[in-house]
């Protein structure tokens, strides 16, 4: 048999189908015209612009170090990003991060918990990954630091 198949559907359930349809394009075409557009994304600054800045240069130059396992250099450029300014509170604790992590690895455990403490005082979201929490020598510095602080 050729031409169109017989529906087996009685017409009024198709037109109901449709109807249904149809009501449902309408209600989530009503729905994206109320949302809101999502807000621009903040303003950031370039990687490059931010290494011309000499306290950001020193901070990923001392990261760069101490992964090269240069730790002395490494410490010495992270200081030096301190002392020149670091302009967010995130970057400064990081460079206290590098500076505990060094720190408590040649022994010196006093300033290890003072670098962790400075870390919380310029970044009070300050943590480490999962990775650094459970190393040997740091982590149970850190975890002293973290439930030693306040709140």
């Amino acid at each position: 048999m050729t031409g169109p198949r017989p529906t087996t559907e009685p017409p009024p359930a198709r037109c109901l189908r449709s109807a249904t349809v149809a009501a449902l394009a309408a209600v989530l075409l009503a729905a994206c015209a109320t949302v809101a557009p999502p807000p621009p994304p903040a303003a950031t600054s370039s990687i490059a612009a931010l290494y011309l800045r000499p306290a950001e240069r020193s901070l990923v130059d001392g990261i760069r170090l101490y992964e090269e396992a240069s730790f002395e250099r490494a410490e010495a450029a992270l200081r030096r990003a301190l002392a020149e300014g670091l302009a967010d509170g995130r970057d400064r604790a990081v460079a206290y991060k590098y500076i505990a992590f060094i720190a408590c690895a040649f022994d010196r455990l006093a300033e290890c918990e003072a670098s962790f403490s400075s870390a919380f005082a310029a970044d009070p979201g300050f943590t480490l990954d999962e990775r650094e929490i459970g190393h040997p020598v740091w982590g149970p510095v850190f975890r002293q630091v973290a439930a030693a602080r306040p709140g």
